[in-house]
């Protein structure tokens, strides 16, 4: 079981932003905050936004949702929150027959994924 996930970022304020808005349809919100560090979470900060001097991180992060509806809100979200488009909502049957999701790419680069299993 993951605990939590690390972005490590240039452009602190931006990615904080983009994920809060991001992911509040996810229930998401910032659960601590302290210099150049903030966890976001539901019920725990399990994905953490962290300034840094290096590389800015490069991953595919996916997170789960209860209802195709959430998949979209987050779509439509993280879009106007300035990320940009990389794969709509939608069922993708070629990973499995009820696996519903969308994609978006954060400021840094990331590729970020909502994903619903329930059919």
């Amino acid at each position: 079981m993951i605990d939590h996930v690390g972005l490590h970022t240039q452009q602190f304020d931006t990615m904080l932003a983009f994920y809060q808005a991001a992911l509040a349809p996810l229930g998401y919100t910032v659960m601590m905050q302290f210099e150049g560090n903030a966890g976001l979470g539901r019920e725990t900060p399990d994905l953490w936004i962290s300034a840094a001097e290096g590389t800015p991180s490069r991953v595919h992060l996916a997170l789960g949702a209860d209802k195709h509806e959430a998949v979209d809100a987050f779509h439509a979200a993280a879009l106007a929150a300035g990320g940009k488009d990389n794969g709509g909502p939608g069922l993708r049957p070629h990973y499995t027959p009820t696996y519903y999701a969308a994609f978006v790419i954060d400021p840094d680069g990331n590729n970020v994924e909502v994903v619903c299993h329930n059919g």
